[in-house]
């Protein structure tokens, strides 16, 4: 598959900064017709969403997909948990180590891949308030290296 076929809808920058992510997974995700429809216009945000592993099977938690505003009156809750589709192996794999090292699953990023949702899922360690200062310093200071090597050309 090409890259031309992925076309990134939200990235959740926050559990970058307020986890450490070890492991990252694709997962398919379990729609209605005005979810995809929102998702497909940009009308999402995974800010505080999670997975949790119930009864052997994935379910992403709060997610917000916006409703659809064209939808009929039967339009779907935004807030709803939503089932994600992954090999059984990958979801026990999953389970065997959040449970084992106290890991989270937190979504990622949500994008179209040849036209179907896709959501990125990852193993994430919670970061220290020294980690995330110490992960903005080093930041900043790469980026004033790079600014000022731009303004000495």
């Amino acid at each position: 598959m090409t890259d031309k076929a992925i076309k990134i809808i939200h990235h959740n920058k926050k559990a970058s900064h307020d986890y450490q992510l070890l492991e990252k997974l694709e997962v398919g995700m379990v729609l209605t017709g005005s979810e995809i429809k929102s998702i497909r216009g940009g009308s999402c945000n995974l800010k505080d969403a999670y997975v949790l592993i119930e009864r052997g099977e994935l379910y992403l938690h709060k997610a917000h997909i916006s409703t659809y505003k064209e939808s009929t009156h039967n339009n779907h809750a935004p807030e709803r948990k939503r089932k994600l589709l992954a090999h059984k192996i990958e979801i026990e794999r999953l389970d065997r180590k959040a449970t084992a090292s106290g890991l989270t699953i937190v979504a990622t990023k949500i994008y179209l891949k040849n036209g179907r949702a896709k959501l990125e899922i990852a193993l994430a360690k919670g970061k220290k308030a020294h980690d995330k200062r110490a992960a903005i310093k080093k930041r900043d200071v790469g980026r004033e290296i790079s600014q000022t090597l731009r303004k000495n050309r």
